[in-house]
């Protein structure tokens, strides 16, 4: 099976989440890479309370669709973007 990257929008940062198993929440994760990664400074020393602002103000990106914070998260490769 061929799967293609999503394209990842303008004005956004990617965040590629690799797991292991099956995760019963985004938050936790994407707030792991996003504290692990040292591309982007300001995500970099990000707040759960920022995180949250992110997903109420639908910044967060799956597939170009709004995510959730309780959105369950598969094992595999995930594509988060986050809107700047």
């Amino acid at each position: 099976m061929t799967y293609k990257t999503p394209q990842q929008p303008e004005n956004s940062f990617r965040v590629t989440l690799e797991l292991q198993e099956r995760q019963p929440r985004l938050d936790g994760p994407l707030m792991d890479a996003l504290t692990g990664q040292t591309e982007n400074v300001t995500f970099q020393h990000i707040t759960k309370t920022h995180l949250k602002r992110l997903f109420t103000k639908k910044k967060v990106l799956i597939k170009g669709q709004n995510a959730k914070a309780t959105s369950t998260v598969n094992s595999g490769t995930t594509y988060i973007d986050i809107l700047l």
